[in-house]
């Protein structure tokens, strides 16, 4: 189903990043994970994410580095990317 879509894929999960590393051979292209490797100390899941870097920011930095890597934008937009997002 995914052979003919174009992007990147991103996977972001509140559990360790093997879960969905396990699902990658599947995948036609690199599979970006991002996962909460370790135990955190947060009031709350948002914080957790933050801190973990799964959290919409962080997807959408992971999503911005494959394309950068695949060369289809410019490290340029992804330094100003790393900026907006802090």
């Amino acid at each position: 189903m995914l052979t003919n879509e174009e992007g990147v894929f991103v996977a972001s999960s509140d559990y360790v990043k093997t879960l969905p590393d396990s699902i990658s051979k599947w995948f036609p292209r690199t599979l970006y994970s991002l996962g909460t490797d370790g135990f955190g100390r947060s009031e709350g899941r948002a914080e957790l994410r933050d801190f973990f870097e799964v959290d919409a920011k962080h997807i959408v930095f992971a999503a911005l580095n494959g394309l950068a890597k695949e060369r289809k934008i410019l490290p340029i937009e992804l330094d100003k990317a790393m900026k907006r997002l802090e």
